[in-house]
């Protein structure tokens, strides 16, 4: 069943539907959450967040209008505004994303050096984003995590097509100019080891 036909039903008074759009949702909800909250050191309350965001969904179910969004960018557009609240309540300006998932592993087993390294890149990675301005982070997310056209991106985050093409393009730099020294260490590190290496023959 489509969302808009389960909302349907649920403003007709099939209320216990609810639960299936809880449960669509819920895992994606709960991830966005908690990389909004983990950086300020409250992941912890990602649960907690994810809970009122639906909570808040459910008691607005009947002003919301399909015309106007779509029920997942109306709901990304709840748990970005509670999760900042949240922020602003534990007094940090600072809101921070990380994914673990920007990287994918299409390998099969890795070496332990290369496991190694892979889960050091993860590290910094997160952490690139995690210094990112929080609208960049939660554009960047959206887009790479949650696969968003740019046209939901600019409803959940309030700003034009145009300017959250601006805000990925500058958050892509951003992580590109932190990595880059990492990145240039370990070409020096490997040219090092060649010149140690016996020659062959």
């Amino acid at each position: 069943m489509e969302d808009s036909q389960l909302i349907r039903e649920i403003k007709a008074g099939n209320v216990e539907l609810y639960s299936v759009l809880m449960r669509r949702y819920q895992r994606k909800i709960l991830a966005f959450t908690y990389y909004m909250l983990k950086g300020a050191g409250l992941g912890h309350l990602a649960e907690d967040v994810s809970s009122e965001t639906f909570y808040k969904a459910f008691k607005s179910l009947q002003s919301f209008r399909e015309v106007e969004a779509s029920f997942s960018t109306w709901l990304y557009t709840i748990a970005r505004n509670t999760a900042l609240s949240e922020l602003r309540r534990h007094r940090t300006t600072n809101v921070p994303l990380e994914d673990g998932e920007l990287i994918t592993d299409s390998s099969v087993e890795a070496a332990p050096e290369q496991a190694l390294l892979r889960s050091e890149q993860v590290g910094m990675v997160r952490t690139a984003i995690d210094n990112l301005p929080e609208k960049q982070r939660a554009a960047l997310i959206l887009r790479e995590y949650d696969q968003m056209d740019y046209q939901e991106i600019a409803r959940i985050l309030g700003q034009s097509i145009s300017s959250v093409k601006s805000l990925l393009f500058r958050a892509r730099l951003s992580i590109k100019n932190q990595l880059e020294p990492y990145y240039y260490g370990l070409v020096y590190e490997e040219e090092i080891y060649k010149g140690m290496r016996p020659n062959e023959g």
